[in-house]
């Protein structure tokens, strides 16, 4: 018989979240680029770290769908920090809206591909891809509209934390979620 894998995914999202907010209180003009050391601290370790050790552990679970968000968020949290290291004020900023419209995208079909998994889950997706659609957009001139993607962000954040408080919450209680990176079955739904 087969022991029981714990759940990375709470472990995940949490780490996301907690980053995700501080970077996007910095894009909702709440602080000043002076705060971004801090985020690219946490960027480095409770996003990238985490988030890729996690995809490792949902890979060894069977679970792909998780596997890719966590490996891929965990790359883009890596690359944002170390893009905030060495090559801010370097890129154009046109460029840099091209990295961000492309991190929509991925979230585009990640949302996309979510559509049979927690509902939790596609909110936070869906918000993820117009954050990271309006900050595109900042970047390519309408700055008004990084503002606006800072308070998307932060609302994604709290689906973010949301999930990763019901998943735990739930799995310490005994009780069954459902599942958020496999399709449901037929006796599930």
């Amino acid at each position: 018989m087969r022991e029981k894998l714990a759940d990375p995914t709470p472990f995940a999202f949490a780490g996301f979240a907690f980053v995700l907010w501080m970077l996007s209180m910095i894009n909702a003009g709440w602080f000043t680029m002076k705060s971004m050391d801090l985020v690219v601290v946490l960027a480095v370790t409770f996003g990238g770290t985490a988030l890729a050790v996690s995809g490792l552990l949902e890979f060894v679970r069977g679970n792909t769908f998780n596997t890719v968000l966590f490996m891929s968020f965990g790359a883009f949290w890596w690359s944002l920090a170390l893009y905030e290291l060495y090559f801010k004020g370097k890129v154009p900023e046109a460029f840099t809206g091209w990295y961000l419209a492309l991190w929509g995208v991925f979230a585009l079909y990640m949302w996309i591909a979510s559509f049979k998994t927690n509902p939790s889950i596609q909110l936070f997706l869906l918000a993820l891809w117009i954050t990271f659609g309006l900050l595109a957009i900042g970047a390519w001139g309408a700055t008004p509209l990084t503002y606006i993607g800072g308070y998307t962000g932060l609302i994604t954040a709290v689906l973010g934390f949301y999930y990763s408080a019901a998943t735990l919450i739930n799995d310490t209680s005994g009780h069954e979620v459902v599942p958020s990176g496999r399709h449901l079955q037929q006796s599930e739904a």
